[in-house]
C-alpha cells in the first residue's frame, strides 16, 4: 500500500513541475518588472513551499481514498472536490505568468480558495488528519489571494478587461 501513498502523494507535483516551466520563465522577464509590496515572500521560498503542501495535500487525499476504500460512490464527492481544486490550482499559474491575466488569475484564485474549503468540509467526515493537511495550503493561498490582489492593484497599466 505505500506505493499507492507514494503515487498520491506525488500526483500534484506533476501540475506543479509544469507550472514552474512557466514562472522560471516568466518570472525574470515578466514578474520582476511588476510592482510587489515588500511583504511578500522570497521568490527562492515558492518552491519549497509548494513542495510541502503538494505532498501533504496529496497524503491527505491518499488517507481519504483508502478510508473509503478506494474510488467508490462515497468517494465521488471528496475526491471529485479535490481533483477539481487541483485542477484549479495547476490552472492558476499559465493565467498569472503564462498569459499575465492578473485578474483573471485572482479571481480564478477566490474559485479555487473556495473549493479548497468545499474538499476540506467533504474530508472532515471522512479523515480529519486529511483534512489538517490541507490548512497550510489554505493558509497559504491566503497569502496568495492577497499578494495577488495586490499585485493587481498596483499595477494599474497591466491591468486587463
Amino acid at each position: 500500500m505505500w506505493t499507492h501513498a507514494v503515487g498520491f502523494a506525488a500526483l500534484p507535483h506533476v501540475g506543479g513541475y509544469f507550472g514552474w516551466m512557466f514562472t522560471r520563465k516568466s518570472v525574470p522577464t515578466w514578474y520582476e518588472t511588476l510592482n510587489r509590496p515588500s511583504w511578500r515572500p522570497p521568490n527562492k521560498v515558492f518552491p519549497v513551499v509548494w513542495t510541502t503542501l503538494y505532498t501533504g495535500m496529496g497524503y491527505g487525499s491518499y488517507l481519504v481514498w483508502k478510508e473509503l476504500g478506494g474510488f467508490t460512490e462515497d468517494a465521488v464527492v471528496p475526491l471529485g472536490l479535490y481533483g477539481a481544486q487541483l485542477a484549479l490550482n495547476w490552472a492558476w499559474t499559465p493565467i498569472f505568468f503564462g498569459a499575465h491575466k492578473i485578474k483573471w488569475a485572482f479571481y480564478e484564485l477566490l474559485v479555487l480558495y473556495g473549493t479548497v474549503g468545499a474538499t476540506m468540509f467533504s474530508w472532515y467526515r471522512v479523515n480529519k488528519t486529511a483534512t489538517l493537511l490541507m490548512v497550510p495550503y489554505l493558509m497559504w493561498l491566503t497569502l496568495a489571494a492577497t499578494l495577488n490582489y495586490r499585485i493587481w492593484r498596483d499595477n494599474p497599466d497591466k491591468k486587463e478587461d
